[in-house]
């Protein structure tokens, strides 16, 4: 199993915050989505195991 890697979420946070306009101090609102959503997908495609299971 593939641990997310800083550089994942960095370049995915990055993209959402391009894509909702670069607002201004908000880059931690979107690192924290960039996480969720990549952690999502690798659970969805078996690649990491749901806490506490």
């Amino acid at each position: 199993m593939a641990e997310l890697s800083e550089e994942d979420i960095r370049n995915r946070a990055y993209r959402l915050w391009q894509e909702a306009g670069e607002p201004p101090g908000e880059m931690d609102t979107f690192w924290y989505e960039a996480e969720k959503e990549l952690l999502a997908e690798r659970r969805q495609v078996g690649e990491m195991p749901l806490e506490g299971k």
